[in-house]
């Protein structure tokens, strides 16, 4: 069964690049972002874990974890590694579930047979605090991630769980965000966005970005 928006995150142990690890317990209380692979010495896998470890610094920031996933062996990935720290000139500080068994890709629905019967397909999660699921984004095998599209949504979910605002199309941090529907009172509006805000529709409030 597929996972939704708000469900649990499942736990599970599995081997890694660094060893066995317990999902929930490696986790803490730190966010979590999981993201699959199609295959080890493959190359967007490269460029894409060379990127994520060159994110560290932004993922800290954030409090969050990276932790990514292919169906092969944790030997295999630890000389992948050493491949993508020399070609992408980084150092990746990050676990690499070694899921032989698809354990973990069958909990994740991470599958799709109609792209490949064996190869997990380029799925990412972000996982709260709590365990839950915030964010799913699925790309075809082709195509590599974008992150910082996962960095902008990270930011929003932090923002949006801080503060009773939405975030429009195309947000970046620092830009102007938007009073929900649900919050109509006056006086909770003055105490909530003491900037003000601006409403070219009834429906449509603009109010600066509150401070994180």
């Amino acid at each position: 069964m597929s996972l939704r928006l708000g469900d649990t995150a499942p736990d599970f142990e599995q081997d890694s690049s660094i060893g066995s690890i317990k999902f929930h317990e490696w986790a803490g209380d730190s966010w979590v972002v999981l993201f699959s692979h199609p295959a080890d010495f493959t190359p967007v896998c490269t460029t894409e874990l060379g990127l994520t470890a060159k994110l560290k610094p932004e993922f800290d920031k954030r409090n969050v974890k990276a932790i990514a996933l292919s169906v092969d062996p944790a030997d295999k990935h630890k000389e992948w590694i050493k491949d993508i720290e020399e070609t992408q000139h980084t150092v990746v500080g990050f676990p690499i579930i070694a899921d032989a068994d698809r354990k973990v890709a069958e909990l994740y629905d991470m599958i799709h047979p109609n792209q490949s019967a064996t190869a997990t397909v380029r799925s990412l999660f972000v996982i709260d605090p709590a365990r839950k699921v915030r964010l799913q984004i699925t790309y075809p095998l082709s195509t590599g991630r974008n992150f910082d599209e996962v960095l902008r949504v990270i930011d929003a979910l932090q923002l949006t769980d801080k503060h009773t605002v939405a975030t429009p199309g195309n947000w970046k941090d620092g830009d102007d965000v938007i009073i929900p529907l649900t919050v109509q009172d006056p006086e909770v509006i003055r105490q909530n966005y003491p900037a003000g805000f601006k409403a070219p529709r009834p429906y449509l409030r603009i109010t600066p970005q509150p401070n994180k």
